[in-house]
């Protein structure tokens, strides 16, 4: 069975299985009377559907298969590969082969193994129709002729582009952009009608679009002479040309075999209008099956396309954002010309395609189209939306003394809003000392007081909910002072709610409500709820930042501290110094320009510059205190981060002085239990644990830990800062076990994003702890993801990367391979770090590090050799004390494989001096310990004693 035979028995099966019994009856007697023999084959095919559940699982007709033909000559031409194949032919890339010239052409060939005169007859006639058009957006006609076997052939300019609907949909072109390509298709139809001929196949897969946006139309190979005799003497498809259109895209007159004319074309690119818009077609169907599309095609009217975008997918899902902005745009002109386009009836389409085109062309240059009625509503709309500049300004001349008038009016209604609002606070402060000269000497609360003000404040100013906003803002701000900060986020969010319902709310009250409620936030561990809620507000404070300087400093300070907490750093550093920018050089304010000096210099310690960081805590807490000298929170917050980096520094003593001094204030502003006062006594008790004090550390840290919880809860960053410091006594102490389970606990609170920062160095003393208790795999894995924490904030380069790097290799040399170890401290010495005394103190501990490992490795000249100068040295950084009582301890080891007495009498020695400074123990006193106790005995020397070297391993740098 041939292909068109197929294709006229599909589409009247499908007809036949749609049908009920009875009906079915009829129709075949219907076909019968005008074709016995295609009944027949009707009838076997539904005995078929009746008798197997396999019915039409295999097609009746299959293209018979092809050898390649690519390197084959047709004519002059080269064939190289195949581009497509269509209902009359195949398509192929080919080149010039004779010598003559050199060209890649798309060859297009009868299809082959037909010998269809019908098809031959087309071919020859498309032939004659692209000889005679001549047109830019048109596929051009370069050669025609027969080869020697008789295979004829057209030789047509090679197209590189894609359909049109593909490309519009992956450029995501705007609704213009797609409109000015389908002029461009317009523009060629139309030149294909002026010269009497109808393509009859429009549709996306025939209008390409090259790499440069120009519209190429392709296929004539169905196209209609309308001055060929033979159309006027045969209205009808010829039988060789039954269903050479595509389904899809025909007219109705196409699907009942009517005549075809111009006005076929106009149906067509309506179809292609329609999905090139939307992206679908214009008919949605029940079943897709050729009979389903004849219905539709000539019985349903096309949709809005508007209304079929609001509608949503086939999925039924709905209308995304962008398909209901679509949908407002094609609203009223273009809905009304896809619905002129898709008419049934040719007489009521668009008499041409120009009359398609001009009004496409009317609708871009925003003119009244010729398909809706000229009404003056619909005229006047339109001139309106061509000069709205020009009417605008004409607007806003005529508005401005109305504005004048207005301003005058509403300077007035602020003027009271804002007499309300002073008032407001007046009364407030006025009842609040009321009440405290009401209370009984020494049973003063200030919380209660506040507590019974704001409810005073909600009662009388319920019908005022502007002054009720700002007077709510003063209380949460006196909340976060006193550390109540839950307590002052309920409250920020009452102002929140009280504004929402204000029409027009000042903007410094705006930008303050925002900045405390963000404060709030990140007070209770919630930066990345802060970054949300104040990010919004950025366009606003940019256009107060010469109105309200300050506010907007403030601002830019408390988005930028939340910013750095979830590791942020480029953007936190740029609010911090725009607003030490309007502080130094706008409001002059020195107690704030301080304050921005330390965020910037609480950047520089989360980079790794701890010189650059004390410099700048130095130059805010002097700027401070030239300006006050009275006792202000700024200075208790500056003395506590220049402690907290002086202590990391080894400073002890400036730490201690610093931290004294921040303590007494906090206790004076706040109290004892404030969570400022709280991180103070946690950092003095964490200075005493790296004097030796160990029970005075640990007594003052397991109350700090309990009044941390209390006051923050159990998942807050401070909280996991008070169980890391619980850890780091564990450890001193020997109590490895509860050293794991605080290091872990510290760990699981810092995963969160606002401690981002911390996480690093509590996976390091995990795994620190992991390892003194055996777990060494364990403690590999916690120091390699803190390894790659810290390089990601810092870079390869930086100390406390490397110090992960070191400490790895200490554990693989303990516990696995000291060969492996040694490679990988030999790599630490040869790299290049940075300057400076972390970086001097970083190559310190690896060379301690690469002499214990090659005692494993019992090389005990070169051992001796990489520790001794350890144990030397004058003025020393004081953090290098514990590498040189560890670098004795080893050396001290060393003498007793080869000395007992030696070794034995250099750590009696060496004990009795860290004794008098550690009375309280630790972790080197237990070390040196331990050697004691092993010195001289065969555990010592099993443990030094290592296999030979292995093959290719070196030792010494």
């Amino acid at each position: 069975m041939d292909a068109v035979r197929w294709r006229q028995l599909s589409t009247l099966l499908d007809q036949l299985l749609e049908l009920p019994h009875d009906q079915r009856a009829a129709r075949l007697a219907q076909l019968r009377a005008a074709d016995a023999t295609l009944a027949d084959d009707l009838e076997r095919l539904l005995e078929h559907e009746q008798e197997s559940q396999e019915f039409l699982a295999q097609p009746l007709w299959t293209a018979a298969p092809e050898d390649s033909r690519a390197g084959t000559h047709i004519g002059p031409y080269r064939l190289l590969r195949q581009l497509g194949e269509g209902g009359m032919g195949e398509v192929w890339l080919a080149e010039r082969a004779d010598g003559l010239y050199q060209r890649q052409v798309a060859l297009k060939l009868l299809r082959s193994g037909y010998a269809d005169p019908g098809l031959r007859q087309r071919f020859s006639r498309e032939r004659e129709i692209l000889a005679r058009l001549q047109h830019p957006h048109l596929a051009q006609l370069l050669d025609a002729g027969v080869d020697l076997q008789g295979q004829p052939y057209l030789a047509l300019a090679y197209v590189e582009g894609e359909p049109i609907t593909d490309y519009c949909q992956r450029l995501q072109l705007p609704l213009e952009r797609r409109l000015q390509l389908m002029l461009q298709v317009c523009a060629v139809v139309s030149h294909a009608h002026a010269n009497l001929i109808v393509h009859r196949d429009l549709k996306p897969s025939n209008i390409l679009v090259t790499a440069n946006g120009e519209v190429k139309l392709l296929d004539f190979g169905i196209a209609k002479l309308l001055d060929d005799e033979q159309a006027r003497t045969n209205a009808a498809h010829p039988p060789t040309e039954a269903r050479a259109f595509t389904l899809h895209y025909a007219a109705p007159e196409q699907v009942r075999g009517e005549p075809v004319t111009t006005l076929t074309d106009v149906y067509s690119l309506g179809v292609v209008l329609f999905e090139v818009i939307t992206g679908r077609k214009p008919y949605r169907l029940r079943r897709h099956s050729d009979a389903e599309w004849e219905r539709s095609i000539l019985e349903v009217d096309a949709p809005r396309a508007s209304s079929m975008l609001l509608r949503g997918d086939i999925t039924d899902a709905a209308a995304t954002p962008a398909a209901r902005r679509l949908a407002r745009r094609l609203r009223g002109d273009l809905d009304t010309i896809l619905l002129k386009a898709l008419q049934k009836d040719p007489a009521q389409r668009y008499a041409s395609v120009e009359a398609l085109a001009q009004d496409l062309q009317r609708f871009l240059e925003g003119r009244p189209i010729h398909a809706r009625p000229q009404r003056s509503l619909y005229r006047l709309r339109k001139y309106l939306g061509r000069h709205r500049w020009g009417v605008a300004l004409a607007a806003v001349a005529i508005l401005a003394l109305a504005v004048l008038a207005a301003l005058a009016v509403w300077q007035m209604q602020q003027a009271r809003r804002e007499i309300a609002r002073a008032q407001a606070m007046q009364d407030f402060t006025i009842g609040l000392f009321d009440r405290a000269a009401s209370v009984r000497h020494g049973s003063f609360d200030v919380r209660q007081l506040l507590a019974t003000g704001q409810q005073r404040g909600e009662a009388e100013l319920a019908d005022q909910p502007l002054p009720l906003a700002d007077l709510e803002g003063v209380i949460g701000r006196l909340r976060i002072g006193m550390g109540d900060y839950a307590l002052a986020l309920e409250t920020l969010d009452r102002q929140r709610a009280l504004l929402d319902q204000v029409k027009q709310v000042p903007p410094g009250l705006q930008l303050e409500a925002v900045t405390q409620r963000g404060r709030a936030l990140r007070m209770l561990g919630r930066s990345r709820e802060c970054v949300a809620h104040m990010t919004p507000m950025q366009a606003l404070a940019a256009e107060q930042r010469q109105a309200l300087p300050s506010v907007v400093a403030e601002f830019h300070a408390q988005l930028g501290r939340c910013q750095q907490l979830l590791g942020y750093r480029d953007e936190a550093r740029e609010g911090f110094e725009r607003a030490l920018a309007l502080r130094r050089d706008i409001t002059h304010d020195a107690t704030a320009m301080a304050e921005s000096l330390s965020d910037l210099a609480a950047l520089e310690s989360d980079d790794g510059n701890a010189q650059a960081a004390l410099a700048g805590y130095r130059q805010a807490l002097q700027l401070l205190q030239a300006r006050t000298t009275d006792r202000h929170p700024q200075l208790v917050t500056l003395r506590r981060h220049l402690g907290e980096m002086m202590a990391a520094q080894g400073d002890l003593d400036g730490a201690d002085r610093s931290l004294r001094a921040a303590w007494t204030d906090a206790v004076s502003l706040y109290g004892n239990d404030h969570p400022e006062t709280l991180a103070i006594r946690r950092l003095r008790a964490t200075l005493a644990l790296q004097r030796g004090d160990l029970a005075e550390a640990e007594a003052a840290l397991q109350q700090v830990h309990r009044l941390t919880r209390q006051a923050l809860g159990e998942q807050h960053r401070d909280t996991g800062q008070t169980w890391h410091a619980l850890g780091r006594s564990a450890l001193e102490r020997g109590d490895n076990a509860a050293a794991v389970e605080a290091f872990g606990r510290a760990v699981a609170i810092w995963r969160q994003p606002d401690c981002i920062g911390l996480l690093p160095q509590g996976l390091y003393d995990y795994g620190n702890a992991l390892a003194e208790v055996g777990r060494w795999q364990d403690a590999l894995a916690a120091f390699h993801e803190g390894r790659q924490w810290q390089a990601a904030q810092r870079g390869d380069d930086d100390p406390e990367v490397q110090r992960g790097d070191r400490r790895m290799a200490e554990i693989i040399g303990e516990h696995v391979d000291p060969w492996q170890a040694g490679e990988r401290l030999a790599k630490l010495m040869r790299q290049s770090a940075r300057g400076g005394p972390e970086a001097r103190l970083q190559l310190q501990a690896v060379q301690l590090a690469w002499g214990r490992n090659l005692l494993r490795m019992d090389q005990p000249v070169e051992a001796q050799r990489a520790l001794q100068p350890l144990t030397e040295g004058g003025a020393m950084d004081p953090r290098s004390v514990n590498l040189r009582w560890l670098a004795r301890t080893a050396l001290g080891q060393l003498d007793c494989t080869r000395a007992p007495a030696r070794g034995r009498e250099a750590l009696v020695r060496l004990q009795a001096e860290v004794r008098a400074q550690r009375p309280q123990g630790g972790r080197i006193p237990r070390q040196i310990e331990q050697a004691l106790q092993a010195c001289g005995s065969k555990r010592l020397q099993a443990r030094t004693i290592q296999p030979e070297r292995r093959p290719g391993a070196t030792a010494a740098n």
